[in-house]
């Protein structure tokens, strides 16, 4: 497809549609949620099994986690846009189970411009990545998530790169997990921050 402008969220999202097909081992284009403009946008890796099912970003176990962190951090989620780099589950069938498999680099670069059509039409004032396919989508280059955490320049947008939610929840120590989740809180509150209007 050539590259083009859209005039709206949803007729891009009806173009991804028609050129992002489902097929085996991919899901179906799950598109961003939120208003247009909104301050913030966050960028997860890609939709799961749950999100696939419902049509929608962010409503599975690392979405329920990045609620419940916004909240603690002052953050609408609803005043928000959720969107991810990838916009279609990739999984590898075990029986009856989906799961999870991560989108190669090339898939990233594929869809690269369509996130950055997206962006454009939501035109936030910081741009969120979260983990480390978020951080290579945007950044269009590899990022050491740990080490670059914290403010970072998307093209010419602000950004802030940060874990992605179910890193946490991966996380088997509680103390561990409690303390990674504090410092995910504060990255939030950062975001906020720089997010808000002058």
């Amino acid at each position: 497809m050539t590259e083009q402008d859209f005039a709206s969220i949803d007729a891009l999202n009806d173009a991804m549609r028609q050129e992002l097909t489902p097929g085996p081992g991919i899901g179906r284009v799950v598109p961003g949620e939120g208003p247009t403009p909104a301050a913030i946008a966050f960028v997860g890796e890609q939709p799961g099994d749950v999100e696939d099912q419902a049509g929608r970003p962010f409503v599975g176990p690392a979405g329920q986690l990045l609620d419940r962190a916004l909240a603690e951090a002052d953050i609408d989620r609803s005043r928000t846009y959720l969107t991810n780099a990838v916009k279609q589950f990739h999984f590898v069938e075990r029986g009856k189970r989906r799961m999870h498999s991560k989108p190669r680099n090339t898939e990233v670069a594929h869809q690269r411009w369509w996130l950055w059509r997206e962006i454009d039409l939501v035109r936030p004032a910081v741009v969120v990545a979260l983990g480390a396919t978020a951080g290579l989508a945007l950044a269009e280059r590899p990022v050491a998530v740990m080490r670059e955490r914290g403010p970072m320049a998307f093209g010419n947008r602000r950004g802030y790169l940060t874990v992605h939610p179910s890193y946490l929840l991966r996380i088997p120590d509680s103390e561990a997990k409690h303390a990674a989740f504090a410092a995910f809180v504060n990255d939030l509150r950062e975001v906020r921050r720089i997010g808000s209007p002058a």
